[in-house]
C-alpha cells in the first residue's frame, strides 16, 4: 500500500493528545498542551467545525478554544454534551453547548504562526477555564480559519481524583458507558474507579493491575468491564469482581509467555447482528529487538471471551486503537506516526498511511456512521480522524469500493454457462 500523502486537516499551537467527535452535533473536539512546563505552549480544548468539501475531501475551522491553563488534557470521553477530561490525576467534567450567534456578532480567530512539536509530558499541574477564540493554525489544502456563525459555551461541572499514585499521579484512560450512566477511569496506580453519572458518586474503586492501566472499556448493557494493564494481563470484570483473564496466546502457542503485553481493548458491534458484540485487543512486544517482532490484533467473542482470530498488524509499535460505530472497521495508530484501517470481520488491512504524522499517534476517532441533519461521510465508506504529538489533525477517508449488482453477476454467470454449452455442442455434435 506504500506511502501516501495525507494533508493536514488542522494544526493546533500545541501537542495534541486526544480527539473525539460529538455524536449529536458532529463537532470535533481535540485537546492537549505543553503541561506545566514554562515553555509558553498553552493547554486547551479546541472545538472544530468539520465540513465535507465535495464528495471525499474535508475542511475544518476553529469555533472555540477552552483554556485549561497549566494542565494539559491527556485523554477524554464525550457524551450527552459533557466532556470528561483526564488532567494529571484528576478527571474534570465540563459541559459544552453549541449555540447560534446573533447576526453580526462574530468572534475573530487569530493566527498562531507555525506548529510546535513537543515530547510527551507525564506531569501536569493547575487548572482553569477561559472561553473565547484562541490561536490556531489551519494548514493543508482545505483547512481554513474563518468567522463562524456559531458559539460554544463551556461550563465546569465537577472534578474528582481519578489516580492516587503518590509518585506521579496520571489518569491514562476515561470512558462513558454506552448508556451514559457510568464513568470509568484508570491510571498509573492500577485502580479502576467507576462513578455514577451525572451524580459522580463513586460506585467501585478496586486494584485491577499491579502496574499501570493502559486501557479499559465496558460492554453494552454494562455487564462486563475489560481492562488492559502493563502487568501482561487483560482482565474481564463483573462489577468489581474478576470474572476471567484473557489469554490471546491460545491462538498463537508458538509465542513465549510475557514476550508481549496488552496495549488496548475495545468493544465493538457486529454489523447486522443487534445483540452480538466483539472485543478487540492489541498486543505489542514487551521488549524491542534489532529485528522488530510484529504486533498483533485479536478478535474475541463478546460473550464467552474466547479468542476468535489473531492477525499480525506490522512491526510498527501500536499506540492507539479505535472501533467504528457500526463495528465494521478498526483504526490503528503507531509510535512512528503511521495510521491504518482494518476490516473488523477478517482483520485485513484496508488502508495504510505510512508515517503520515511526524511522531506518535496519540488518538483516533471514526466519524459517525449517521448524524441527524448532517452527512459527514459523503461517498466514503468510512473516515477516521487522527491526532499526534506533532500538533496535527488529519482525516483518513476510504472511498466506497466498487461493487456489482447480484443480478448482474448472475446474468454474467448464465452467459458463461450458455457459452460453454454451445461450445460443447459445436465440438461434440449430439452432446445435448
Amino acid at each position: 500500500m506504500g506511502k501516501r500523502r495525507v494533508p493536514d486537516l488542522y494544526r493546533a499551537p500545541f501537542p495534541l493528545y486526544s480527539i473525539k467527535v460529538d455524536p449529536k452535533t458532529g463537532l470535533v473536539i481535540t485537546a492537549g498542551g505543553g503541561g506545566a512546563s514554562k515553555t509558553g505552549i498553552k493547554n486547551a480544548v479546541h472545538f472544530l467545525d468539520l465540513r465535507l468539501v465535495g464528495e471525499h475531501q474535508y475542511s475544518a475551522s476553529l469555533l472555540h478554544s477552552h483554556d485549561t491553563e497549566t494542565r494539559a488534557t491527556m485523554n477524554m470521553a464525550v457524551g450527552s454534551g459533557v466532556i470528561a477530561a483526564g488532567q494529571d490525576g484528576t478527571c474534570c467534567l465540563m459541559s459544552f453547548k453549541h449555540c447560534p450567534q446573533r447576526e453580526g456578532d462574530k468572534a475573530a480567530s487569530k493566527d498562531a504562526g507555525s506548529s510546535m512539536q513537543q515530547g510527551h509530558a507525564r506531569r501536569r499541574a493547575g487548572k482553569g477555564d477561559k472561553g473565547g477564540q484562541d490561536e490556531a493554525v489551519g494548514s493543508g489544502d482545505t483547512s481554513d480559519l474563518k468567522d463562524e456563525t456559531a458559539h460554544i459555551s463551556v461550563t465546569a461541572l465537577a472534578e474528582v481524583l481519578s489516580d492516587l499514585n503518590p509518585q506521579d499521579p496520571l489518569q491514562k484512560v476515561v470512558r462513558f458507558s454506552p448508556d451514559l450512566s457510568l464513568l470509568l477511569t484508570g491510571g498509573t496506580d492500577g485502580h479502576i474507579r467507576v462513578w455514577e453519572f451525572p451524580s459522580m458518586k463513586k460506585k467501585f474503586d478496586f486494584k485491577a493491575h499491579k502496574g499501570e492501566i493502559e486501557d479499559l472499556d465496558i460492554s453494552p448493557g454494562n455487564k462486563h468491564l475489560v481492562s488492559a494493564g502493563r502487568d501482561f494481563s487483560c482482565s474481564v470484570w463483573s462489577g468489581s469482581q474478576l470474572a476471567m483473564g484473557l489469554n490471546w496466546l491460545e491462538t498463537m502457542p508458538q509465542i513465549a509467555e510475557k514476550s508481549y503485553r496488552y496495549m488496548a481493548c475495545r468493544f465493538g458491534k457486529v454489523e447486522d447482528q443487534k445483540d452480538t458484540t466483539r472485543l478487540y485487543t492489541v498486543q505489542i512486544p514487551h521488549k524491542r529487538d534489532r529485528k522488530p517482532p510484529p504486533c498483533y490484533l485479536t478478535k474475541w467473542n463478546g460473550q464467552s471471551f474466547l479468542p476468535m482470530l489473531t492477525a499480525s498488524c506490522g512491526t510498527e509499535v501500536i499506540s492507539s486503537l479505535a472501533v467504528s460505530d457500526s463495528g465494521t472497521f478498526l483504526g490503528l495508530g503507531t509510535v512512528t506516526g503511521s495510521v491504518a484501517i482494518y476490516i473488523a470481520f477478517s482483520l485485513q488491512k484496508l488502508y495504510y498511511a505510512q508515517e503520515s504524522h511526524g511522531i506518535v499517534v496519540t488518538d483516533l476517532a471514526f466519524l459517525p456512521d449517521s448524524l441527524k441533519g448532517k452527512n459527514l461521510k459523503g461517498k466514503n465508506e468510512t473516515a477516521m480522524l487522527s491526532v499526534a504529538v506533532d500538533s496535527r489533525c488529519q482525516v483518513h477517508a476510504v472511498p466506497n469500493r466498487r461493487s456489482f449488482s447480484i443480478w448482474l453477476v448472475l446474468f454474467l454467470c448464465g452467459l458463461v454457462v450458455m457459452g460453454v454449452v454451445l461450445l460443447l455442442q459445436y465440438l461434440f455434435p449430439g452432446f445435448i
